[in-house]
């Protein structure tokens, strides 16, 4: 092993003799980098590798790269990259290829390695990374799409994309996004293709040995991949998607009107009559009408008339397929519109108002059939709060409840809305929350009670709250009201107080590291603060988290060296201790830090 690493560092000598001789780091700096370098490649050459090594290696080597980069720019040097940067590159390359080897199933580490060749332009490489990240994951359409919309975009092969593509189809030949994306960049490169021509024709050039076919230029090749889609992909979602790309290209009129016909205007009603998909679709189109008055006499209010008459429309529609399809998605694509057209910026109150009206009876329309969802009824109230129709938001918050009894989210915009307002049913409020909604899972609601509680109730009535949170809540839970108690304790109580809550809450567990640290730090805010105490705060807290907290054991060692109380001689026995206890690679961390605490650097 020791051989390997001297090679290597060897390997890294000419590049660093040379980043020393033009200037960019000076022989102190060249000298840390091959200590950190030495460090960082024993750890990979051990027969337990482990992942966090390489990624802390290359990250270390992604941070040298970046600081040459800013060296140079500071300095104004551009020469001998070859020799300084594209070595480090290909040591990089090296450390992915080894990690993505070993964790072959790690795909973060992969789309690690393909950022990496992005940043730094190194396009061959990437090409090999994707070929070997494909082979290794075939089944994740994602991937596919990712290397393809790179060779079209930005080594603008259209030949290497589609060819991706149709390797793609062989493995998911049902999949709706890879025959989405197949569509597109075959728009995309007959468009390109269409302003090459232009171009070339407009500088009267002669085309010589180029040649664009008129089916290409058309968007022939992206009309055969809709065909082939449609025959295996059933649903109007797909079909509209299609619809939609084809729609940013100004060439496709002709391949619009054969998906509308083919699953379209003319067939929706009765092909795909139930999916809500379909009956959006068919609403909003209402709004893309043109207008058959002329431009040069439209008047501002005209204009506000006729938008008002085309959501008009589109409503007519949405009213059609709620009767039709009455769904909660149905319902909802119909409000969606409706909050859309409310949240558009316009200089009419008049149509802002009527907007409002609209959603907020489409709302109520929705709540009545019992089709309204939990997220729907929070902006709901919102809107009825934003337009001051108080009670009626109280009212619908209550329904809310009523409907999703479970939902502490839904249970949580209730009493913050009586809270807001005032009311005197909060405590109520708050008592049927708890009696709904289960013990796991109900720490926000105690958290928003006591707080509450806190600003409105008597201490003795909060602290009588608190108590009842401990045994209300589940025992993981219960460490955050724990938490909570100290804090309120101290503040309304003093330290006196504190004491005892923090004795009687440490006869039962669990505990939070923030439960300890709370009373650590009021204790080192009394002015006749005992290391007496800190000793015992301390020693509690490492009987609960001695095993994960190195900080914990640094903090309490350096206790005892800065007390006026403490007794640097245990601070050894400490050091034993965290040895022993702490776990994995914390311990390394631990020694470290504590080397530094050593040395004055900590």
């Amino acid at each position: 092993m020791a051989e390997r690493v001297e090679q290597r560092l060897e390997d890294r000598v000419p590049e660093l003799e040379q980043l020393e001789r033009v200037g960019l780091f000076t022989r102190k700096e060249v000298r840390a980098v091959l200590r950190k370098a030495s460090a960082l490649e024993y750890k990979i050459q051990r027969r337990a590798l482990r992942k966090e090594d390489f990624i802390n290696y290359i990250q270390y080597e992604v941070n040298l790269l970046e600081l040459i980069k800013k060296r140079r720019a500071r300095i104004g040097y551009s020469f001998k990259k070859d020799e300084i940067e594209n070595s480090i590159l290909h040591r990089v390359h090296c450390l992915f290829k080894r990690a993505t080897g070993k964790w072959k199933e790690d795909i973060q580490l992969w789309l690690s390695h393909v950022a990496f060749c992005k940043q730094w332009n190194a396009k061959h490489e990437l090409s090999k990374v994707f070929s070997s990240l494909l082979a290794i994951h075939p089944n994740k359409p994602a991937l596919w799409i990712m290397a393809a919309k790179w060779e079209m975009e930005t080594r603008l092969s259209s030949e290497s994309a589609r060819h991706l593509f149709l390797r793609a189809l062989r493995f998911h030949p049902e999949c709706p996004k890879l025959y989405q994306e197949y569509f597109r960049m075959e728009l995309m490169n007959a468009e390109k293709q269409r302003k090459e021509k232009k171009a070339f024709e407009q500088a009267k050039m002669n085309l010589g040995e180029f040649s664009y076919p008129e089916e290409i230029l058309n968007g022939e090749m992206a009309r055969i991949i809709y065909r082939d889609a449609a025959q295996k992909i059933k649903g109007a979602e797909f079909h509209l998607a299609v619809l939609s790309i084809a729609k940013l290209f100004d060439f496709t009129q002709d391949l619009q009107k054969e998906i509308l016909e083919r699953q379209g205007v003319f067939s929706l009603q009765t092909r795909y009559a139930d999916d809500p998909l379909t009956w959006d679709y068919m609403a909003r189109r209402e709004l893309e009408m043109e207008s058959k008055q002329s431009t040069e006499q439209t008047t501002k209010q005209m204009k506000i008339t006729e938008m008002t008459q085309r959501e008009e429309r589109c409503c007519a529609v949405f009213e059609e397929a709620v009767g039709a399809v009455p769904t909660e998605d149905m319902w909802k694509c119909y409000i969606t519109f409706c909050l859309e057209r409310y949240n558009r910026k316009t200089n009419s109150q008049g149509l802002k108002q009527k907007r409002l009206e609209r959603t907020l009876s489409v709302l109520n329309k929705a709540h009545e059939s019992s089709l309204l969802s939990e997220a729907l009824y929070k902006q709901w109230v919102q809107l009825l709060l934003e337009s001051s129709q108080f009670e009626k938001a109280t009212e619908m918050a209550a329904a809310a409840t009523k409907r999703f009894s479970q939902s502490v989210e839904t249970w949580q915009m209730r009493l913050q809305l009586l809270i807001q307002l005032k009311s005197d049913d909060v405590t109520q409020g708050f008592e049927e929350a708890i009696k709904h909604v289960k013990s796991q899972g109900a720490l926000p609601l105690w958290t928003l009670w006591v707080e509450w509680s806190e600003g409105t109730n008597s201490k003795e009535d909060t602290e009588a709250l608190y108590q009842r949170s401990l045994q209300a809540t589940t025992p993981a839970e219960s460490a955050t009201m724990k938490e909570m108690y100290l804090d309120w304790t101290y503040r309304n109580g003093g330290y006196k107080k504190v004491k005892k809550v923090f004795t009687s809450l440490c006869e039962n567990r669990p505990f939070s590291l923030d439960f300890f640290k709370k009373m650590i730090q009021i204790e080192k805010e009394q002015e006749s603060c005992k290391m007496l105490h800190l000793r015992e705060y301390y020693e509690r807290a490492l009987r609960e988290f001695g095993s994960t907290g190195s900080d914990l054991w640094l903090d309490y060692i350096k206790e005892e060296l800065n007390h006026p109380q403490g007794k640097p001689e245990n601070c050894g026995s400490i050091h034993w201790r965290a040895m022993k206890m702490l776990q994995g690679d914390l311990v390394e961390d631990f020694v470290s830090k504590y080397t530094l605490l050593q040395t004055g650097h900590l």
